[in-house]
């Protein structure tokens, strides 16, 4: 949560900064069939199943080698990945999706309000203009879909605002033989120069992110992961696991009541001081 705090009060926007997040950085198991396959703070997730793979997250296209050789260190394999996922139409998360699915030929499903930012390669999107590699995508997902691979169902629940798709995912996995919830986060941050009053390029971003933190309050969460491994203290937790602390340091339910509550703080905030200026303008 230190970093996430520090990213919010300094106005940084991790879509657009340079790859400084993208080191690499040990894979590891975080529990049950869930791995973190990513680099130091843009994270990728692998979800294993008797039926093939999923991966969540492509990263940059620079973060490709990364995930290949982290599945690879673990004992799979990047043919048996099946299936690619994504939290969010910006270039530090989808920005190698082709080169992906051209490694793997995996299929791509992406959330509605995304998938022509990513097939595109950039184009649409509201604030920034990266660009990447247009991708192919093989199926269009909508709010509470679910994807279902080898027993294992991940559910796409649409957080909008930081991108139209922003995408949440959910799903259970299992340690010591009890289920948790896993909540991995798209995000909810506000990038700079975004405004959430008379945004004429995306006129109801206030209403949406609003949606999002309902929906994210009303998820039940045990494990909090999202897309920045800062958010969630990801290399602090990572070193724990791997001393061996019990019980397993991901499972964290007040991290991620700290995260909601940090973030929606900021986004009123942003959208009080708007309101105000709105309104002195207007007299």
């Amino acid at each position: 949560m230190r970093m996430f705090v520090l990213l919010l009060g300094a106005g940084i926007s991790l879509a657009a900064a340079p790859p400084a997040g993208n080191a690499p950085f040990p894979p590891y198991h975080i529990m049950g069939n869930l791995y973190s396959v990513g680099a130091a703070d843009i994270t990728s997730f692998l979800v294993t199943t008797p039926a093939g793979h999923i991966i969540i997250n492509s990263g940059y296209e620079d973060t490709v080698p990364i995930i290949r050789s982290g599945v690879e260190k673990l004992g799979f394999k990047m043919r048996d990945v099946k299936i690619l996922l994504a939290s969010h139409a910006h270039n530090d998360h989808v920005g190698g999706l082709a080169t992906l699915k051209q490694l793997t030929g995996a299929q791509v499903m992406i959330m509605q309000g995304d998938a022509y930012e990513i097939s595109t390669g950039g184009k649409g999107d509201f604030r920034f203009h990266n660009s990447w590699k247009p991708c192919k995508i093989d199926r269009i997902l909508h709010d509470g879909d679910e994807v279902r691979l080898g027993g294992t169902t991940l559910v796409a629940h649409l957080t909008p605002g930081h991108t139209r798709g922003n995408t949440t995912w959910t799903m259970q996995a299992d340690d010591g033989g009890r289920k948790y919830n896993v909540v991995i986060v798209g995000s909810t941050s506000i990038n700079p120069g975004v405004v959430l009053v008379h945004n004429p390029k995306y006129p109801q971003i206030a209403e949406e992110y609003g949606r999002a933190f309902r929906t994210l309050r009303a998820l039940p969460c045990d494990v909090f992961l999202a897309s920045h491994a800062g958010v969630y203290d990801g290399a602090e937790k990572y070193r724990r696991l791997a001393a061996g602390e019990k019980p397993n340091p991901f499972i964290d339910p007040a991290g991620y009541k700290t995260y909601l509550d940090s973030s929606e703080q900021h986004y009123r905030e942003q959208l009080a001081a708007e309101r105000a200026q709105a309104a002195k303008t207007a007299r």
